[in-house]
């Protein structure tokens, strides 16, 4: 890759200057002074007296223009990015799972990067025209670095739409199989990279799943939205005398039942079913457990449906609320970024207020460690979640 000094340059306005001096790496089409007139793909950035700012990514059909990568006097070539993953995977050299994520895009200095680790294999998302261009010194770094016995590309996300790119799950190098065990907490789960959700599992769930295990022992639990089952398989495998797995897709479902018939754990029955009807059915039928997971998928895709989800949101804490036991505990959870913590928190407090429930909040939980939050960049902490215990008696 070129040399800074021999990139096409892009010049941006003072508020996008702003923006990148306080440590977000985004710039957005309406702060750029000029557009380059060049294909997608690495940039040099300058403010409007020409004074350097560094390389970028460069996305010519994206509201998000540029994406900032380094200082103006580091190269971004090929041993960059070896160097940057590197850096990525050493942060990570103390987690003994070997599912996990080495690279998460912004937090990582790598925006619109992702790369997952299945034990021996890997799996990347190139979620950006601008990375996209350098697609060759990203797959070779990967190569070089974690050195796994393939990549799979999962370039399936429809934000790539948005940066006028196709969809599409291709292998880059060697093999990754249609299943690819990984160990959780010392339980091994089977991983989907060619059709599962994300890359494969949720791995941005892998501690909550663990910490769960601890909760399970002798109690009836619930595990709404249960996809692949990495709370249900916890939980039952800590001692649960039973567990109930609530998903939509008979799938998923089927995926668990295999799971967790390959590792010997029983008391965990499925139910394909929509979590909400399924819910209000439990709640009118006056149905007690004594842990509840509610983890469903993004509700809120962007600001205009904010509202609608976190009504939803709502329904379903309310009724898990009621549907607890005394003491019993209940794991929340949104992974919708259009929500933030202040929002989460609130529809908490009115879910406990209308199902007349006192709820201690234990532990404010979210991602994985191996998904970092950039503090200046909050899209990158995403996933919200909380530990509530259920206190006996009512409220006045």
């Amino acid at each position: 890759m070129t040399a800074t000094g021999a990139l096409p340059r892009v010049m941006i306005r003072p508020r996008g200057v702003g923006r990148l001096r306080a440590g977000h790496p985004w710039v957005y089409r309406s702060d750029l002074d000029a557009e380059p007139g060049t294909p997608a793909g690495l940039v040099a950035l300058a403010d409007e007296r020409g004074r350097p700012l560094g390389t970028a990514l460069y996305s010519p059909h994206s509201e998000i223009r540029v994406r900032w990568l380094a200082p103006p006097d580091r190269a971004v070539d090929a041993s960059w990015w070896r160097a940057m993953v590197s850096a990525a995977l050493a942060r990570r050299a103390d987690i003994a799972d070997t599912g996990h994520r080495v690279v998460h895009a912004e937090a990582d200095g790598l925006p619109s990067l992702i790369v997952d680790r299945y034990g021996e294999f890997a799996v990347a998302q190139l979620l950006s025209a601008g990375i996209e261009a350098v697609r060759d010194d990203v797959i070779g770094a990967v190569r070089s670095v974690m050195a796994p016995r393939g990549l799979l590309l999962r370039n399936d996300p429809p934000v790539r739409e948005r940066e006028h790119l196709e969809r599409t799950t291709e292998l880059a190098f060697g093999e990754v199989p249609e299943r690819a065990p990984y160990s959780e907490g010392g339980l091994t789960l089977v991983a989907q990279p060619w059709t599962g959700q994300k890359t494969g599992a949720f791995l941005d769930q892998r501690e909550n799943h663990v910490r769960l295990g601890t909760l399970g022992s002798g109690a009836r639990c619930l595990d709404l939205f249960c996809y692949q089952g990495g709370f249900a398989l916890h939980l039952a495998n800590g001692g649960a005398r039973e567990v109930i797995a609530v998903d939509s897709s008979a799938d998923a479902l089927e995926a668990l039942r295999e799971t967790a018939r390959s590792r010997g754990i029983g008391g965990i029955t499925t139910v394909e079913a929509n979590a909400f009807d399924w819910m209000r059915g439990a709640a009118d039928a006056g149905e007690k457990f004594d842990v509840i997971v509610v983890d469903p998928p993004a509700f809120a895709k962007d600001r205009r449906s904010l509202a609608r989800a976190l009504a939803a949101y709502k329904e379903l804490n309310l009724r898990a609320m009621q549907c607890l036991t005394d003491r019993g505990w209940l794991f929340t959870a949104s992974c919708s970024h259009h929500v933030d913590r202040g929002s989460f928190f609130g529809m908490l407090a009115e879910a406990a207020r209308d199902a007349k429930q006192r709820m201690q909040l234990v532990e404010i939980r979210g991602a994985a460690r191996c998904h970092p939050e950039l503090v200046t960049v909050p899209e990158t902490g995403y996933l919200k979640a909380a530990l509530l215990r259920k206190l006996g008696g009512s409220p006045i």
